[in-house]
């Protein structure tokens, strides 16, 4: 059995860059198990669709500011100078 009160003071009497990396590892965990819970709870859900998968992908390219609002006019323009241009 896990002894909390030993893994508490074992943890108080580390440094405090140390106890961070705990405190890190920690919410890894928790993150990885709470997926996992979910995953085996309800088989409908899509996980890939989860926001935090696509977290590494911000910041990885530069686009408008208003793409989102505009994106046909912006995909208009890029297909009218790809194939207009010839």
């Amino acid at each position: 059995m896990v002894n909390l009160e030993q893994i508490q003071q074992d943890v108080s009497n580390l440094p405090e860059e140390a106890q961070i990396l705990v405190t890190d590892f920690i919410e890894s965990l928790k993150k990885r198990y709470s997926v996992a819970e979910k995953q085996e709870s309800t088989s409908d859900i899509n996980l890939n669709n989860n926001a935090e998968d696509w977290a590494d992908f911000i910041g990885c390219m530069e686009a408008e500011s208003d793409l989102s609002e505009n994106y046909k006019t912006y995909l208009r323009q890029k297909l009218d100078e790809k194939y207009n241009n010839h």
